[in-house]
């Protein structure tokens, strides 16, 4: 939970069980297994946190925000969405956590302190079916969702060293794994 002291926190958002949804939870965590920052940078799998969020843009000075982003375009796109920018699409606002990130921004923007936050945003492919696994869209682009957060840390003044951690299939498996156990792997359904 953030505790006041400034800095950079990159946050995946997201649903791991609804396909796509949980991109940016796998975002972040790739970021967290394949890269050093300098400064250190908080890496944090925000799932649905919504409305928590509002501590990040209060107590940190750069928030990241890894997340779907339902706007119309190609599935698989990323873009780089400042707050400002990010809180004038009213179509972005599909999923809770997405009206909730949006409404946090709009509170916060109000306050006294408000961090400079970004939306790194990728449009899903599917985001109803029940599938702990990404489409094929997203998995393709989930790199470019990664690089694009590693050049706004550098944008930012951070040094990003890459390292040799686990790839994102390993991380998937890996992550997903209790998951499968606890639900099965068989096959998903719609809500």
């Amino acid at each position: 939970m953030p505790d006041g002291r400034g800095g950079t926190v990159v946050i995946g958002i997201g649903n791991i069980l609804f396909r796509d949804e949980g991109v940016g939870i796998y975002a972040a965590k790739y970021l967290e297994e394949n890269y050093d920052f300098s400064p250190a940078v908080e890496i944090v799998d925000g799932g649905t946190l919504g409305f928590k969020l509002m501590g990040y843009y209060q107590n940190y000075d750069k928030v990241i925000i890894l997340d779907t982003l339902s706007i119309e375009d190609t599935p698989g796109s990323v873009y780089n969405l400042p707050s400002k920018e990010l809180m004038g699409l009213g179509a972005y606002r599909n999923t809770a956590h997405e009206v909730e990130v949006v409404e946090m921004l709009e509170i916060c923007s109000l306050l006294e302190k408000m961090a400079e936050v970004n939306v790194i945003g990728m449009v899903p492919r599917d985001i109803e079916c029940v599938d702990i696994s990404l489409t094929p869209e997203a998995e393709a682009a989930l790199p470019a969702m990664v690089a694009e957060t590693v050049r706004e840390l550098e944008r930012a003044g951070i040094e990003a060293a890459p390292r040799r951690g686990r790839s994102l299939e390993e991380i998937l498996r890996a992550y997903n794994a209790p998951t499968m156990e606890r639900f099965g792997t068989g096959d998903s359904f719609h809500r």
